[in-house]
């Protein structure tokens, strides 16, 4: 007979739980939560001390009954539920349907699914922590109270099916924010000057910098043609030139903001993606003859803080990897970035450097396979000595003109031998490598580019910036950022087009409807307080329900004032040109979480819906007499087909280009890379810079 009970969330995590604990274990899964606030009522007795009303969720009762019998068999329960708040309050309603006694030390944690760190968290068992629990229901209650009452508001006033939340409202105005200042961006003038310069046999880069000894900015042609003039009968003559040393250091370990930033970068995966896979490494995954192993530590974190035993193993790692000066001369560790992080887990990283991606390789998905060593790489990197760079900056003169010229290559590659962090923008620093010169020297001049520019606005969100706002500015937590880019894209508040956020009309209106009655929920100041009200809660320096009434006092007021002064909003749909092919009724403008499509204005009586298609003026390549449309897969990835589809099948992921190889006159595709857009052809090496993007 078994010895006691343990109880996680997912089969996954049973299983590799339960090979390390042995048979007097029994190890089932609860699925996640078993009791939640009803859906069809708030759940809330706000004049009872906001007293919540929890139920069984509905498809739980086989689980429950279950759990219940093999309770029976045993006298111990463990409840092994996430090292989070969630998991906390999972443990405690647990507890709760099992009667299990929250003074009992039932609870088990632990940071990584191996088997030394599972028997060393079932040799310390401890209570259930209720000010963990309060947290978690604090914000749940929190966020039921503002979706609840503002929802049916939103439902009478303007259409049925509205939602507003706590932290995806302050979202949908970030990006609305976002994209009235580009709305109102002046585009400024300026240009640049550079001159392609020949040092025996070597030519390279160098920019304009300034006049007359000064540094200057050039904002129109006339400017221009002053340095220019100057230019004529110039010598380009080395003037002063600098080099010196250049550490660079590597990038913390990941935390849950980070891994969802630089896998949107690097990976091109969604933040709910990322989270769906890092959970499947951290549960476990089945290794051969070595069983199943949770191959990273728990990836719901805000911290950056590594144990002293990675950090060893990293070290010897390194030094048979790469040798003793591949390693830092004291181990790296690093501060937290924002003020109100938690700190309460290790960063994410693997549970064992020993277990390459390599030797991974064989026993993971592909995209398990590419996060994993995503997380390996960055976090190994991060225990790594600092690369060393050479860099030289050269300052050259042309009568009245200075032109300066900058380079740097490795002098020591440390950290970046294995991982260099990405960013937002798709760049990569490129080494650029200048000829020896010494002052005096004279330089042939081979060509001066003159290029007039324009100020751009700043970049809409993608989900990866987004994420790192909201972190920036502490409007939520690690566990919140997926859930909230889901739920403000289903909702139909914003779209996401070329991977970039863009507002709809009806987030905009409910944003603004709710600027004027709800000014609190949409201040980003007062979301990040509350959440650092709900972390003191969790600290147990603050009482919940004081927290929660607080709250709900002054925003009872705003209820009441908006049902009476709130005016009721008809939106009307945009009618298209085209005909309901099945009922004959007009076609109405809609938007969906990918953008805008075609629906049938008899909805319900008709459901009839359409993608809408732009022409891009491309004949198809494969039957001739088509064109090529841009279509959207049902995951809303743009692709290309041919008009007459089903009769011609032609798909492609790449954009066409409108004209023909001049080489070969095979069929040519636009391709971005780092520096922008790429025309190239698909039988010969031929490859264009698309003039329209240089810029």
């Amino acid at each position: 007979m078994a010895d006691a009970l343990v109880i996680v969330e997912s089969p996954a995590k049973a299983k590799t739980i339960g090979k390390y604990l042995g048979s007097k274990y029994i190890v089932k899964a609860s699925m996640g939560h078993v009791r939640d606030l009803p859906k069809s009522q708030i759940g809330v007795e706000v004049e009872n001390g906001f007293t919540p009303k929890y139920i069984t969720i509905r498809g739980k009762g086989d689980v429950l009954k279950e759990l219940k019998d093999a309770r029976k068999k045993v006298k111990k329960v463990y409840l092994a539920a996430d090292p989070d708040r969630e998991g906390e309050a999972i443990a405690w309603h647990l507890a709760h349907y099992l009667d299990v006694s929250e003074q009992e030390s039932c609870r088990v944690v632990f940071n990584e699914i191996t088997k030394q760190a599972v028997k060393d968290a079932f040799k310390t068992p401890r209570k259930i922590n209720m000010d963990l629990v309060n947290a978690q229901q604090a914000r749940r209650i929190l966020d039921r109270l503002v979706g609840y009452k503002i929802s049916p508001l939103l439902w009478k006033k303007v259409k049925k099916g509205l939602s507003a939340g706590r932290v995806q409202s302050v979202a949908v105005k970030i990006i609305i924010d976002r994209e009235n200042e580009i709305n109102e961006f002046v585009p400024e003038e300026y240009w640049t000057i550079t001159a392609q310069l020949t040092a025996g046999p070597v030519t390279f880069e160098a920019k304009f910098y300034g006049l007359d000894g000064e540094k200057k900015e050039l904002h129109n042609e006339q400017e221009v043609q002053e340095v220019l003039a100057a230019l004529r009968k110039a010598e380009y003559i080395v003037k002063d030139i600098r080099e010196k040393e250049r550490l660079r250091n590597p990038s913390a370990p990941f935390t849950t903001s980070s891994l969802q930033q630089e896998a949107a970068r690097k990976l091109n995966f969604r933040a709910a993606k990322t989270m769906s896979v890092a959970q499947q490494l951290y549960e476990g995954v089945e290794l051969g003859k070595e069983g199943t192993v949770g191959l990273i530590t728990y990836m719901r974190t805000d911290s950056t803080r590594i144990s002293p035993v990675a950090q060893e193993e990293a070290k010897d790692y390194i030094v048979s990897k790469y040798g003793q000066s591949y390693v830092p001369e004291s181990p790296r560790n690093y501060s937290k970035k924002a003020a109100n992080a938690q700190d309460a887990h290790e960063a994410v990283r693997p549970t064992s450097l020993l277990r390459t991606p390599d030797e991974m390789k064989e026993y993971l998905s592909r995209d398990q396979l590419r996060l994993y060593k995503l997380i390996w790489e960055r976090f190994l990197a991060s225990q790594m000595a600092s690369a060393v760079l050479d860099t030289m900056t050269v300052d050259i003169t042309a009568d009245r003109v200075m032109f300066r010229a900058t380079g740097s290559k490795i002098k020591f590659p440390g950290f970046m031998k294995v991982y260099v962090e990405g960013n937002d923008d798709g760049a990569t620093e490129e080494e650029k490598f200048l000829p020896a010169m010494a002052a005096g020297d004279k330089l042939k001049k081979e060509e001066i580019d003159p290029k007039q520019h324009f100020t751009q606005p700043p970049p809409r969100y993608t989900e990866a910036r987004l994420v790192k706002t909201l972190e920036e500015e502490g409007i939520g937590r690690p566990s919140t950022y997926a859930p909230t880019l889901e739920t403000i894209q289903k909702r139909g508040y914003v779209a996401l087009e070329e991977k970039k956020f863009i507002p709809t009309e009806l987030g905009e209106l409910v944003i603004q409807l709710m600027e004027e009655f709800f000014p609190e929920i949409l201040d980003r100041e007062f979301t990040a307080h509350m959440e650092d009200n709900l972390d003191h809660v969790g600290e147990g320096k603050e009482d919940w329900v004081k927290v929660l009434g607080d709250f709900y006092e002054p925003f009872e007021k705003r209820l009441e004032v908006a049902e009476e002064e709130m005016k009721e909003i008809e939106i009307q749909d945009e009618v298209s040109d085209e005909i309901c092919e099945k009922c004959g009724n007009p076609l109405v403008y809609k938007m969906g979480r990918f953008g805008k499509f075609l629906a049938c204005s008899g909805f319900p009586d008709c459901r009839n819906t359409k993608p809408i298609v732009k022409d891009i003026g491309v004949p198809c390549p494969k039957c001739g007499e088509g064109h090529m449309i841009e279509r959207r897969s049902k995951k809303g990835r743009v692709f290309y087909g041919c008009e007459r589809y089903p009769e011609c099948d032609n798909v492609m992921w790449d954009k066409p280009a409108k004209h023909p190889c001049p080489d070969c006159g095979g069929l040519m595709i636009e391709k971005r890379n780092k520096k922008g857009l790429l025309i190239k052809c698909t039988q010969c090496d031929h490859s264009e810079e698309d003039a329209e993007s240089a810029d």
